[in-house]
């Protein structure tokens, strides 16, 4: 895959994981841990079906008994992503989740250097601190709940860069030498263990019907497929790139909760937007034009 269709693919993968904000303002009845078990159990669902198809349900059996620590350690970085995103959404607002996962860059580029030995263009941490401020410019004037609750939330959604950032940088690590690791089946690891964890704290169900066709719109094409295309992109890019893409999440998660509920952005949300695209685009443009590459 060369370098500038793995960043596309990584744009329409954001695109599809932005949708779960407008989605769950659809729900009637599923809360907190619920939320979360049937998204995971149907995240699982579509994994098992898309590996199986892919791999062959022999192969993929083979690798889940095979695929030792690191892709086990990946399923569990995946299971905290999954668990602790939609858990600190129902314990504090949008803006605190969204301005905390902000700081994923940060965390990935940290490791990749430590760990991978990765010598990171000065272009690339330029990126990742305008990006940064530009997410903060848009959710800062939001940010509120001092309370014990939001304090919680607050820390449980530093699970999810913290995993993303070790994720990525283990996907990298397996990728590269002269067997790279097959780790997709990490994903579905990480889906079970999530949909396992949360089930006894989402005792009883309450959903409706239509929340569980949501949950599994969401659990399919909000998590399963863009995660598959994700891991795939990922063997290409850099996991400080990786991760700086991914915040484009953060701007379509805006563009669909205008379009879908009505929640026009304000003066800072269009302001940051531009800094923070306009961040990702002068890396993205560099980069590319370094490599010449082909698409």
């Amino acid at each position: 895959m060369t370098h500038r269709r793995a960043v596309f693919i990584m744009v329409l993968v954001t695109l599809l994981w932005s949708t779960a904000g407008v989605v769950s303002r659809q729900l009637e009845a599923a809360r907190s841990f619920e939320v979360t078990f049937w998204r995971s159990l149907f995240n699982g669902v579509g994994l098992f079906a898309i590996l199986a198809w892919l791999r062959g349900p022999a192969a993929l059996a083979g690798r889940l008994r095979t695929g030792g620590r690191l892709l086990w350690f990946s399923g569990l970085c995946w299971s905290v992503m999954f668990t602790a995103f939609m858990v600190a959404i129902t314990m504090t607002t949008v803006a605190n989740v969204l301005v905390v996962m902000a700081t994923a860059p940060l965390f990935t580029a940290l490791l990749s250097r430590f760990f991978l030995h990765h010598r990171l263009p000065a272009r690339t941490w330029a990126a990742i601190i305008a990006a940064g401020a530009g997410i903060a410019w848009m959710y800062g004037a939001d940010i509120s709940g001092a309370g014990e609750q939001h304090v919680l939330g607050t820390l449980v959604a530093l699970g999810v860069p913290a995993a993303s950032a070790i994720n990525w940088t283990l996907i990298q690590h397996a990728s590269h030498g002269d067997a790279p690791a097959d780790m997709l089946p990490a994903l579905l690891i990480g889906a079970l263990l999530s949909a396992a964890v949360t089930l006894p704290l989402a005792w009883p169900l309450q959903a409706s019907a239509g929340d569980v066709a949501w949950l599994a719109a969401l659990g399919v094409g909000q998590l399963a497929i863009p995660c598959v295309m994700a891991v795939t992109a990922a063997r290409t890019l850099a996991a400080p790139e990786v991760a700086l893409l991914a915040l484009l999440e953060v701007l379509f998660g805006v563009a669909w909760a205008w379009l879908g509920a009505g929640e026009a952005p304000s003066t800072a949300a269009l302001g940051g937007g531009a800094v923070v695209l306009g961040a990702l685009a002068a890396n993205e443009l560099i980069a590319l034009t370094r490599r010449g590459a082909a698409f």
